[in-house]
């Protein structure tokens, strides 16, 4: 898909989607950062859920070290992976304390020095914290990328991200981040994707092979 075509598909779903914004609950740079972090293979439902009294527990770094590493991880104990994120959330909280005065730090490259975030997660606190411009790739942006043929079915990752930035305006790339994992989340799901009812499906190449292949079973089994 070249970055024309792209450009209407990104139109009718900003048309779709107007009010597409981070899910995850949170009140500044740094509970948006631990929230991030949880939500690692776990839905911003569940997270949510989680952090409506994590967050009233704890409400700076100090707090997540005031307690036994134990008892955080009862905290958090229905987010998958529980132990290694709790972990985490201490180390995390140690460093941003020792080396950045106990304030989340602004630069993608000392996020990322953080445990347990990695690029995606640096990407988001730095577009939504802190207004930086930037394309952070879930699941779901993924998937509708790979969808659209704007990358690579084997892409990885870091290139889905290269070349959404290459398309898409850098005063867009934030809004199109949350425009297109509300469009994976509520459309094009990973499981029976809304291909039948899609206002892009004639730039999807994808979805008419779904339809042309669900046409194709209902006259077999007529």
């Amino acid at each position: 898909m070249n970055a024309a075509t792209l450009r209407l598909v990104l139109d009718q779903i900003a048309g779709m989607f107007p009010d597409a914004r981070c899910e995850l609950n949170h009140r500044n740079p740094f509970e948006l950062t631990i929230a991030v972090l949880l939500s690692a293979q776990c839905t911003d439902e569940t997270v949510n859920k989680v952090t409506a009294t994590l967050f009233e527990k704890y409400r700076e770094p100090q707090d997540y070290l005031n307690v036994p590493l134990e008892e955080l991880e009862n905290d958090i104990r229905r987010i998958g992976l529980f132990r290694n994120k709790a972990s985490n959330i201490q180390k995390l909280c140690r460093l941003v304390i020792d080396k950045h005065g106990g304030e989340i730090p602004r630069k993608h490259e000392e996020l990322t020095e953080l445990p347990g975030v990695g690029r995606k997660t640096a990407n988001v606190v730095v577009s939504n914290a802190f207004d930086v411009p930037a394309i952070a790739v879930d699941t779901h942006v993924e998937r509708v990328s790979k969808r659209f043929g704007v990358c690579k079915p084997d892409d990885s990752v870091l290139e889905v991200e290269k070349k959404l930035m290459k398309k898409v305006p850098r005063d867009e790339w934030t809004i199109t981040h949350h425009r297109l994992i509300f469009f994976g989340r509520y459309h094009c799901k990973a499981q029976n994707p809304r291909c039948d009812v899609c206002p892009v499906l004639e730039h999807c190449k994808e979805g008419k092979s779904r339809l042309k292949a669900g046409l194709k079973k209902r006259s077999v089994t007529k």
